[in-house]
């Protein structure tokens, strides 16, 4: 094992599992320090400069502060498109890229399109680059997450239109749009004590939690809202709580939307509603 392999796994165990160590190495290797899968797979020696040590205790430092690794390099990837990220917002997870994915097959010549509780605009950007006869829309409660979506926009060259709106007290204005999308807040306050140190010290809770009396409080408003926003025939597509697909599914239902569906995940789990107006 190289020193600064072992350096990294000295510093870091008893607090990650030995996967997420490794995981953690090659990340620092390749996309801090540049050098190639192939040579580190092959043993070939891995020397660091005085200033790369320092560096690298830098981000180790960070790391058994549990910050997660996203936040130390400023960016991580979703759906094959490098996103730039900060604190303000959410790791975009594995399970939106099935999201997307599904817009994407199902809404090829949609026209209007609009994105709630946008974050880093993984959602919308992906959407932009994927559907280009297309307008995306998204809004987000957070101007510090507007900021970074923004400039995700920018730096991708897309033409998402994003707005700052508080979802819950929105009044519409007779905008239509022709597909809504929304990753809203979902995790209950009592599911706090089953989630990682990483994402409850360092994501943004505001993206995060619904009280526990009230867990589809974000998609009944926009389920609401889209029953005014929505053009006939138009879609509807959650990211849920795997605990509540069956009560979402009927909140929608009751509000009387069609064609109501679950979907789940690629890990088996209820992941996806979607349904028509």
């Amino acid at each position: 094992m190289h020193a600064a392999e072992l350096h990294i796994k000295q510093s870091l165990v008893g607090m990650y599992s030995d996967s997420e160590i490794r995981s953690f190495t090659k990340i620092i290797f390749t996309e801090v320090f540049h050098f190639k899968m192939l040579d580190i797979y092959m043993g070939k020696d891995i020397n660091l400069s005085v200033n790369q040590m320092a560096e690298l205790d830098e981000i180790l430092t960070r790391l058994q502060k549990y910050e997660p690794i996203q936040y130390i390099l400023g960016h991580t990837d979703f759906y094959g498109i490098n996103f730039q990220l900060t604190p303000a917002v959410l790791i975009p997870r594995p399970e939106t890229e099935e999201l997307v994915a599904l817009i994407i097959k199902e809404n090829p010549d949609s026209g209007r399109i609009l994105d709630i509780g946008t974050g880093s605009g993984c959602i919308a950007i992906s959407l932009s680059k994927n559907l280009p006869k297309s307008q995306i829309f998204s809004w987000d409660i957070s101007e510090e997450a507007l900021l970074v979506a923004r400039e995700n926009n920018r730096i991708l060259g897309t033409s998402v239109s994003f707005k700052q709106v508080n979802v819950l007290e929105y009044l519409p204005d007779g905008e239509t749009f022709d597909v809504i999308v929304s990753n809203p807040p979902y995790v209950t306050d009592s599911e706090k004590g089953e989630m990682e140190q990483n994402v409850l010290s360092w994501e943004p809770s505001l993206a995060l939690f619904v009280p526990d009396e009230n867990p589809l409080l974000f998609y009944r408003k926009i389920a609401e809202l889209g029953l005014e926003l929505l053009t006939p025939d138009g879609k509807i597509y959650f990211e849920i709580n795997q605990a509540f697909g069956k009560e979402t599914a009927g909140m929608l239902v009751i509000l009387g939307y069609r064609d109501v569906e679950i979907i789940k995940d690629l890990s088996g789990r209820d992941r996806i509603v979607k349904a028509i107006r």
